[in-house]
């Protein structure tokens, strides 16, 4: 059959999407891991109880304490961590006019 693949290869686990509130931030940086690499920050993120780190260009996240936000994440033998460019801000309907 053409394009059928071994039932392991080319299986890929499912991301884990995640949704809280916001409780706490801290940003550590910027950090620079090789010669010739941007430099990013690293924030420490507390999301409904849970540690996770999100890697960023930014100093600033543009993200309040208390706000209802969304992600996709991966667990690691360091941790958790947010993937790139997944964190966002839940928006409301109701609140819209």
């Amino acid at each position: 059959m053409a394009g059928f693949k071994g039932s392991r290869q080319g299986y890929k686990a499912p991301k884990k999407i995640g949704r809280g509130v916001l409780e706490a931030k801290s940003s550590d940086g910027p950090h620079t891991e090789w010669l010739g690499m941007k430099p990013h920050y690293v924030h420490t993120l507390t999301i409904d109880g849970q540690k996770y780190r999100y890697w960023s260009d930014d100093k600033e996240l543009g993200i309040d304490v208390g706000m209802k936000v969304t992600y996709r994440h991966k667990d690691t033998k360091q941790g958790s961590i947010i993937e790139k460019r997944s964190l966002g801000v839940v928006i409301d309907p109701s609140a819209l006019n």
